[in-house]
């Protein structure tokens, strides 16, 4: 039998979540954004007015105001987002265990055990638009193929709300002559050198040679070009092998009370690799930092907050949880322990999705360069990298914590 795969794209997710929740902002265009205060609010989701403005995901705040002055703007909800994308999840289950999340807001669904009990493809994804307009009061798009590459593709095709079919007999007519960056896999440095070689289309692309595409870009390019010609087999995933933890965290309790802010911010950025290595693990990333303090008197105070970009790196969380302890911490009492969590997490998904953020490359970068530390770290040793403000021999601040993991004293005389 010929496999039957969805991808189901909820259509302008945070943005559509936002008009659900608050029925004032329905009819109005609107923008999903960092915070204003900060300097590096952005966009981070829009409406279709909002589009039709020519606002885009990723730009500055400032700018999409003067594509449209009287753009609404909402912040995030993350805690929201997840609720919905949980729900949408209930909603995919109730048809097959084959699901692959792509983001928080996309998934493949391989229904080909499935139509004896609900029907075609094309009227399982009929089904599943009218129960996400029924039950939960968002839009979704959704491609029907006959491998998860043709799937996302015949998504992108018609939005919002609409399903699209590709089948093995008109997908040369359907893709074949859309821009060769369409296909999920031709990123950035990609499209520029094929652009050098002369191919701009799908279709120009299923029509090279593959021992050419080989010899440039190696196995990634005998890879486009089966997924150009249809030939793509990779299985979706069952949804038990997709599980991922809710929450990733790290404490310590230090042998020495800590009295200065400089000293417990040295602990938070040890704890800030901790936890950005685990995220790395797990392949997500966090859209809120939870930061735990224990003073000598053994009173725990707990403080969290939502991030304006989802993220893994160490820079990042180790900002957040400085702010927090700066801005609620008082000093009565020294600090006996310390705490970091990343909660609401999402998935990483592929390179694609760091398009969702501003300065795209340069965060491809950051992160490249993390994941080659944490490498180093796996293979050599925890202490065969680190910070250089980590470097101080003022005392021994470390013991074991409590994942009973080696303990790193950086601070050893």
């Amino acid at each position: 039998m010929e496999r039957a795969i969805l991808h189901c794209d909820l259509n302008n997710f945070y943005a559509s979540v936002e008009c659900r929740d608050f029925p004032h902002l329905k009819g109005k265009a609107i923008a999903v954004c960092g915070r204003q205060e900060e300097r590096h609010g952005i966009v981070l989701a829009k409406n279709e007015l909002a589009k039709k403005y020519g606002v885009s995901t990723g730009e500055p705040i400032f700018q999409a105001k003067k594509k449209c002055p009287y753009l609404v703007i909402t912040p995030p909800h993350y805690d929201r987002y997840l609720y919905f994308s949980n729900l949408a999840k209930e909603i995919y289950l109730s048809f097959t265990d084959q699901i692959e999340p792509f983001g928080i807001d996309e998934c493949w669904l391989d229904v080909t055990g499935s139509q004896t009990l609900f029907g075609t493809p094309y009227e399982i994804a009929e089904t599943i638009r009218k129960q996400f307009h029924s039950q939960l009061g968002l839009t979704v798009s959704v491609g029907v193929s006959f491998n998860k590459i043709f799937a996302k593709l015949a998504s992108d095709l018609k939005k919002p709300n609409a399903t699209t079919v590709i089948t093995k007999e008109d997908f040369q007519k359907k893709i074949w002559k859309l821009p060769v960056e369409s296909m999920l896999g031709v990123g950035k440095a990609t499209l520029k050198r094929l652009h050098e070689s002369g191919v701009f289309t799908i279709g120009e692309l299923a029509q090279s040679n593959e021992n050419y595409l080989y010899s440039m870009f190696g196995k990634n390019g005998s890879e486009l070009w089966q997924n150009a010609n249809g030939m793509n087999n990779s299985p979706v995933a069952y949804m038990q092998e997709n599980k991922q933890p809710k929450s990733v965290g790290n404490s310590i309790t230090c042998p020495k009370d800590l009295e200065q802010e400089e000293q417990a911010q040295k602990v938070l950025l040890y704890l800030s690799e901790k936890v950005a290595s685990r995220l790395l693990h797990h392949g997500m990333l966090a859209c809120g930092i939870h930061l735990m303090i224990k003073d000598s008197l053994f009173q725990t105070r707990q403080y969290q907050q939502t991030i304006e970009i989802p993220t893994r790196q160490v820079k990042d969380i180790y900002a957040m949880a400085c702010r927090m302890l700066k801005k609620h911490y008082k000093w009565k009492h020294p600090i006996r322990a310390l705490g970091i969590s990343g909660f609401l997490l999402v998935p990483q998904a592929q390179k694609a999705q760091l398009s969702f953020f501003t300065n795209t490359e340069e965060l491809i970068k950051e992160e490249k360069l993390e994941a080659k530390i944490a490498n180093l770290k796996d293979k050599y040793g925890k202490q065969i990298i680190t910070y250089g403000t980590l470097l101080s021999k003022d005392f021994d601040l470390y013991k074991e914590d409590i994942n009973n993991q080696i303990p790193y004293r950086p601070f050893q005389k």
